[in-house]
């Protein structure tokens, strides 16, 4: 299982938010040039990169910046937010970045996001699938910046995409997100047996080594943390076997 490294983006600063809630946001130190390096160190060779203002705006405020961090060597950068139009995933690619993340638009536009998927094919291009746990347990998507809940389970928006139309699918616990508390291994072990075509990147609640070993149990193909990662809660030496690059100690 791979480690992807998060970063995401808010007027142009490195942040978290907690479950979702643009009013529970932390703000780093750390600029998003030196994050990536940081991070690229360690060993990681792709980080995913969020621009928040987008997700919530429809509009990409922070491009100037995952431009800068797509123009870096050494790392492949995954980068979303608030891409909803064919020209934007052209300006991305454009600037650089290796895949791009469509979130509320793989919900809502299918048809479309399914044409996308076969002109810039299934390797440039991940589904976001945010979802929060229903009365039943049943995982219920959520658009907009997580703001708007549809109808719609995660199953349910899986069956607009049949094997061999997407490869990448981002599912985040929006529960867990920033919480610190633990994946939800469960889901990811529930989605992987529904969907075994898919390379599933499980999001939210990572918070030390001992999850990310959960997670590659249930066999998911990546991790995507931000928070444990900012606050150092996990170790070089813990991290060598989820970063491909990563270089064993002395």
């Amino acid at each position: 299982m791979l480690l992807i490294p998060a970063i995401d983006l808010r007027e142009g600063r490195c942040v978290r938010l907690y479950q979702g809630d643009f009013d529970a946001e932390t703000r780093y130190p750390r600029e998003p040039l030196e994050l990536l390096a940081h991070y690229r160190a360690l060993g990681a060779r792709w980080v995913h990169v969020v621009d928040l203002d987008g997700a919530r705006d429809g509009e990409p405020l922070n491009r100037e910046v995952i431009g800068a961090l797509a123009a870096e060597s050494g790392v492949h950068v995954q980068a979303g937010g608030g891409i909803r139009s064919v020209q934007r995933i052209e300006a991305l690619l454009g600037a650089g970045v290796a895949r791009v993340v469509v979130g509320s638009a793989a919900v809502e536009r299918p048809g479309e996001v399914r044409e996308w998927l076969e002109r810039f094919g299934p390797e440039r291009l991940c589904l976001a699938l945010d979802v929060r746990l229903g009365e039943h347990g049943d995982p219920q998507v959520r658009t907009r910046g997580w703001r708007e809940a549809g109808a719609a389970s995660l199953w349910d928006v899986l069956t607009q995409y049949p094997p061999g139309s997407v490869r990448h699918v981002l599912c985040t616990d929006i529960a867990r997100d920033g919480a610190l508390g633990g994946p939800n291994v469960d889901l990811y072990a529930a989605a992987q047996r529904r969907r075994p075509d898919l390379a599933w990147q499980a999001s939210g609640g990572v918070r030390d080594a001992q999850d990310l070993h959960r997670l590659e149990r249930s066999g998911v193909a990546a991790a995507v943390s931000g928070k444990a990662l900012l606050e150092e809660r996990m170790s070089a030496e813990e991290l060598i076997r989820f970063l491909p690059d990563a270089s064993s100690p002395a």
